[in-house]
């Protein structure tokens, strides 16, 4: 499984930015699929995630009513549509998949242990 993530750039404050990241592989439509961001000195945490079909979308506390993902299996994509950002949103984001299964069999979808597969990152970057 190869994970292409991008959509990133160099915004202001309040303006909004639409992440994509393609998915190769024919059972996308099986795998959870998690975006990941990380900042300069900081260590790496989940920002929001969306189950294998779709039904159920989880979301940090920070990016709640900001954030939204969303997935298209017609074309093996999952969507992060980033509205309001604010300057601590910088940082490179990196989306992931479950292909195993172990997000919903522990249902923990926060926990980056349980996606196997990753991507390169695509830097955001919010100017105050």
């Amino acid at each position: 499984v190869q994970l292409q993530a991008s959509g990133g750039g160099l915004v202001r404050a309040g303006e909004s930015l639409r992440l994509s990241c393609v998915v190769s592989g024919r059972t996308f439509g099986s795998y959870a699929m998690g975006w990941f961001r990380q900042a300069p000195g900081k260590e790496r945490e989940f920002v929001a995630a969306v189950s294998w079909n779709g039904d159920t979308s989880y979301y940090a506390d920070f990016v709640k009513g900001r954030f939204t993902i969303a997935r298209d299996g017609a074309v093996n994509t999952v969507y992060m549509e980033m509205n309001s950002l604010k300057p601590e949103d910088t940082a490179v984001y990196t989306c992931a998949a479950d292909t195993l299964g172990k997000t919903s069999r522990y249902k923990d979808y926060v926990r980056s242990k349980w996606y196997d597969s990753w991507g390169r990152g695509t830097q955001v970057t919010v100017s105050s």
